[in-house]
C-alpha cells in the first residue's frame, strides 16, 4: 500500500463544516440568537483532578472533560496503568485493557462476595434473554463452558494422580 500525501482539498466532504451555515448547530444557534461558538478559539475550562485519571501517552493533558465514577483499582488498575504505558496504536495497549475488563469482572464478583452478597451471575449475564431469543447460541456457549470446565477438572485430576503428595513423600523418606 502505497504512503502518499493527497490534497485535502480534493477528498468528497473535506471541510463541509467551513461554512458556519452549514454547521449542524446553527439552527440551534440562530434560534438562540447566538452567531458564533461563544468560545471556539480557546480551550474549556479544565475538570479538576482529584482521582487518578489515565491518560494516553500520545496527549500532554487529560481531557477536558472526564468521567470518574471509577477510578483504576485492584488488579484491573494495575493492569490498565500497564496498558497505559504503551501507545494506544499498538496491541500491548488496547489487549491488556480487554484483560483488564474480565479482572475487574471478576473483583466485582469477588466483592459482591466479601460483602455477603451472591450474584446471580445467570441473570446478569441475560442467560434468560439468551435462552429466550437466541437458544442455539444459549446451547453452544453453555457446551463450550461444560467442555472447559470438563477439560480443566481432568487436567487437575491427573496431575494429581502422577505427582506424589508432600504427605507421602515424607512418609517415603
Amino acid at each position: 500500500m502505497e504512503n502518499t500525501a493527497k490534497d485535502p482539498g480534493l477528498l468528497p466532504g473535506w471541510g463541509i463544516d467551513a461554512d458556519p451555515k452549514n454547521d449542524p448547530t446553527y439552527p440551534m444557534r440562530h434560534r438562540m440568537n447566538v452567531g458564533q461558538d461563544p468560545d471556539s478559539k480557546h480551550r474549556p475550562t479544565l475538570q479538576l483532578v482529584d482521582e487518578e485519571v489515565l491518560k494516553s501517552i500520545e496527549r500532554q493533558n487529560v481531557s477536558a472533560v472526564f468521567g470518574t465514577p471509577l477510578p483504576p483499582h485492584g488488579l484491573s488498575g494495575a493492569i490498565r496503568r500497564w496498558a497505559f504505558k504503551y501507545s494506544e496504536s499498538v496491541y500491548p495497549h488496547w489487549l491488556p485493557l480487554l484483560l483488564a475488563d474480565r479482572v475487574d469482572m471478576v473483583e466485582g464478583v469477588l466483592a459482591d462476595l466479601v460483602h455477603g452478597h451472591v450474584p446471580n451471575i445467570f441473570a446478569e449475564r441475560g442467560a434468560k434473554m439468551d435462552w429466550k431469543y437466541n437458544r442455539s447460541g444459549f446451547i453452544a456457549k453453555l457446551a463450550t463452558v461444560s467442555l472447559l470446565t470438563a477439560g480443566a477438572i481432568v487436567l487437575l485430576s491427573s496431575k494429581d494422580e502422577k505427582k506424589p503428595s508432600k504427605k507421602h513423600r515424607r512418609c517415603q523418606a
